[in-house]
């Protein structure tokens, strides 16, 4: 298991890269930037690179619609070029109310049009001419498709560090975690629940896992989670909480609300209507009140050392081969040596592993 965090895009960024260098010298080995509709995740990915010296960097995510595929793709390259191969790109949908609130596009086939983007960025990585008639792009533009006729199959100029640079895709819906299981390196699943996972997408993995290519190998499932080691303190559990109503009740109107739907394939669906119903009235805080205790303690990883143990067991079982923690032991000195000891309890627990099989 490979021990990840996510930095925070809302003002800590400074502050966490000041200290990423311990972080790396702690055992973290990636780093994951954000990119909401605040300042963009390259520019910080560019600047993680030059602080960082072994840690992966990972995009998390940058959504499909704002940029073309051909740009995606030179992107990753140019960020995998500067880390000196250490790029994961992490893409995703996002949703109607960034995608068509703020960037002004239309928020449309989202499965289509990721699949597009992940085959036009593999053609453009290994230096092919770019050609690519699918339903949502084409490239070149021909006359017939609105272009001027004059574009021409192009590649790269650069040769990039690599050519099959890691693919992770943030997925909830079943349709998109099967095209997942099917096409990318990595998944980058919210709020998943070690225990019911199976129940909201086992189905969908296994459909796409009968039709992906063995060359992808294992899928990476790349989990973010809240982290603190030690007692479940009020305000480590009320932030996760809020988080889950948040996104449960708010994150989307009702009947568009992902979040809300895979509370409800948790087998939550009484509970998740209550706390939609809450927030949207603007009740957030007895809709944070109503977030299942279990759900709460089962997406976050807070708790003794015993309780950590235990969870990073049912983690594994559940095939999450990466974390990305939100570390949230007040003092940065506790949140690093907090980092130092869960890095101990992986190496711990992958010996124990490597013995038992031996």
């Amino acid at each position: 298991m490979r021990l990840g965090m996510i930095i925070n895009y809302a003002g800590e960024f400074g502050e966490t890269v000041e200290l990423v260098q311990d972080y790396e010298r702690a055992g973290l080995e990636l780093v994951g930037m954000p990119e909401a509709y605040s300042f963009d995740a390259v520019s910080a990915l560019g600047y993680l690179a030059a602080r960082t010296e072994r840690a992966a960097l990972m995009s998390t995510i940058l959504q499909i619609y704002s940029r073309t595929p051909t740009l995606t793709a030179m992107t990753a390259a140019g960020l995998d070029y500067v880390s000196g191969g250490r790029f994961v790109l992490g893409l995703g949908a996002s949703g109607p109310q960034v995608v068509e609130g703020f960037h002004g596009v239309p928020y449309d086939a989202p499965l289509g049009r990721t699949r597009e983007v992940v085959e036009i960025c593999r053609q453009v990585w290994r230096r092919e001419p770019v050609v690519h008639e699918g339903k949502h792009y084409k490239v070149p533009l021909t006359k017939e498709d609105g272009g001027s006729g004059l574009g021409k199959p192009l590649k790269l100029i650069n040769h990039p560090v690599r050519a099959d640079i890691p693919v992770s895709i943030a997925a909830l819906g079943e349709k998109n975690v099967a095209m997942v299981a099917e096409i990318a390196n990595g998944w980058q699943p919210i709020f998943f629940h070690p225990q019911k996972f199976r129940a909201a997408w086992g189905e969908s993995l296994e459909a796409g896992f009968a039709r992906r290519d063995p060359a992808l190998g294992e899928l990476d499932i790349q989990l973010q989670t809240s982290f603190l080691l030690g007692e479940a303190t009020p305000e480590a559990v009320g932030a996760v909480r809020n988080q889950l109503a948040l996104y449960i009740g708010g994150m989307g109107a009702r009947g568009k609300n992902f979040y809300n739907a895979l509370a409800c394939r948790y087998g939550y669906q009484t509970e998740a209507k209550e706390i939609q119903d809450l927030y949207l009235d603007g009740r957030k805080a007895e809709a944070a009140a109503a977030v299942p205790d279990d759900l709460v303690d089962s997406v976050a990883l807070i708790g003794s050392e015993d309780v950590i143990r235990r969870k990073l067991a049912e983690l594994d079982e559940a095939g999450v081969r990466t974390l990305l923690i939100n570390p949230v032991a007040a003092d940065p000195a506790d949140r690093i040596a907090q980092v130092r000891r869960l890095s101990e309890l992986i190496a711990e627990r992958a010996a124990t592993s490597a013995g038992a099989s031996a």
